[in-house]
């Protein structure tokens, strides 16, 4: 069902599609430690940066921890999240707690198997794609697979969340 492009350990947000046998495939591409960006990893897979969602983390006033999945030259809009997560008010979380709360570093932070089930909001932007990319939980490395996948393996909501491009 799944297949990789270059050999590479499963990570756990694989091993979760597998474990619910939904389809994907594992891409992997070099990493620019100096050069994180969602952007550059659309460029290096030759993918339209429309279609590769980066996870960002949040923190709800009401709700606590969740994620948001966006693309990757969007911003997010908090006020639009906090209205989807039924929270008044959504900050980011500082970058120092992604890892200890998620147990993924930046640049490889994946909407799937965190190391607790926290909501997940994905932009609505991603119905318009057959397939997109999120990360797999490790930095380089992909998943591609259709936002219905996305969207039943981690109950996730889509929602319009992204500040409007001028």
């Amino acid at each position: 069902m799944s297949k990789s492009a270059t050999r590479v350990a499963k990570t756990n947000a694989a091993r979760l599609l597998d474990r619910l046998s939904l389809p994907y495939e594992l891409l992997v591409v070099p990493v620019d430690e100096s050069d994180l960006s969602a952007v550059t990893v659309a460029n290096r897979l030759g993918a339209d940066p429309a279609a590769v969602f980066k996870t960002l983390v949040a923190r709800g006033d009401r709700t606590g921890i969740l994620m948001a999945c966006i693309p990757a030259a969007a911003e997010l809009d908090l006020k639009a999240l906090a209205a989807a997560s039924g929270n008044k008010h959504v900050e980011m979380v500082h970058l120092k707690e992604v890892f200890p709360l998620t147990g993924y570093i930046r640049g490889g932070c994946s909407p799937l198997a965190a190391k607790k089930p926290y909501p997940v909001f994905v932009d609505d932007s991603a119905a318009q794609h057959a397939r997109i990319y999120v990360s797999a939980g490790q930095r380089g490395v992909q998943l591609h697979l259709a936002p219905a996948v996305l969207q039943q393996a981690a109950h996730a909501i889509l929602a319009p969340l992204c500040r409007a491009q001028h």
